[in-house]
């Protein structure tokens, strides 16, 4: 099955925003850690990166919308 242009550009907005979504969680747990555990303003950063998250997929949904 052969994916044509659309469904291309669809699968690397949302890996992209995948990736970003890792790339912000291991910084600021690396960041932010003591030992192992996460100090309470990096457990507020990550919640943060939480609704980011989902805000970017919204927006992503809407832009990649027919």
């Amino acid at each position: 099955m052969e994916l044509d242009a659309e469904m291309r550009r669809k699968i690397a907005v949302s890996t992209g925003a995948v990736v970003v979504f890792i790339a912000l969680l291991i910084a600021i747990g690396t960041r932010f850690s003591t030992g192992h555990n996460l100090s309470v303003p990096g457990a507020y950063y990550i919640v943060g990166i939480i609704a980011l998250f989902v805000l970017l997929m919204a927006g992503a949904g809407v832009y990649l919308d027919d």
